[in-house]
């Protein structure tokens, strides 16, 4: 199945790492100089569009377009024998806004994470959308997409990873105050639901983000973002 990714960052970010790309889509008018050369250089094929042809698509677009067959996903199968003893991935458990996902790809190719784990059922997947909003990201970070959450976390204890999951409760501490140096699995909850019992109750440590103003939440990708950063600022304390 053909799908459309958009932007300048994307679609650059999509040619640089040599990925598989069906069509090129630039202005008839004022092509971008940058991706035409990148594209030349990679022999892509390129066609030119007229500002109409751009306008039917949803999302801003800068006047690139790039058809490519799909985005790429992994089992986690092929992803554990790569992990090493500090390795972070990123489990979303029901994820429905796909702004969110992408952030939160954007976010783990920063802090260098090895790998998002998504739901194949029941939440939001790679999408054009994600691919924008992570600005190439969705190509560099590994996405696991698995039929199972609550196998997938027992798998990757078994692998020696420790599970801490984000989540506003009683027995919950300080984010500030869990150790994550080892190897680490952070799980973030849907928007509206949070994360679901039947997932929440394999978690080894349950963390919150203090909240101190009158607001009682924040958005996924915001605390995804904190707690990543908490996760390397404790890896690579400041000097």
């Amino acid at each position: 199945m053909a799908h459309y990714i958009y932007g300048k960052n994307v679609v650059k970010q999509w040619i640089l790492n040599r990925r598989p790309l069906r069509h090129l889509y630039l202005s008839q008018e004022r092509p971008d100089p940058e991706i035409l050369r990148l594209a030349k250089e990679a022999n892509l094929p390129i066609e030119t569009w007229s500002p109409k042809a751009f306008s039917k698509i949803d999302g801003l677009h800068q006047n690139v377009v790039a058809e490519i067959d799909d985005f790429k996903t992994y089992t986690l199968e092929e992803v554990l024998p790569t992990f090493g003893d500090h390795a972070l991935v990123i489990l979303l458990d029901g994820l429905e806004d796909p702004h969110n996902l992408g952030a939160i790809l954007r976010t783990a190719d920063a802090v260098g994470a090895d790998a998002v784990v998504i739901p194949k059922h029941g939440s939001v997947g790679l999408t054009p959308t994600v691919a924008k909003v992570s600005t190439g990201a969705i190509d560099t970070v590994r996405t696991v997409e698995v039929v199972n959450l609550s196998q997938t976390i027992e798998k990757l204890k078994k692998a020696g990873f420790w599970i801490f999951a984000s989540e506003f409760s009683p027995k919950a501490i300080d984010y500030r105050k869990a150790d994550y140096r080892g190897k680490a699995v952070l799980i973030i909850g849907s928007e509206g639901k949070g994360i679901s019992p039947l997932v929440l109750k394999h978690a080894d440590v349950v963390v919150k983000l203090p909240m101190l103003g009158k607001v009682t939440s924040l958005n996924a990708s915001v605390s995804a973002a904190i707690l990543m950063y908490e996760v390397l600022n404790q890896r690579f304390p400041r000097p």
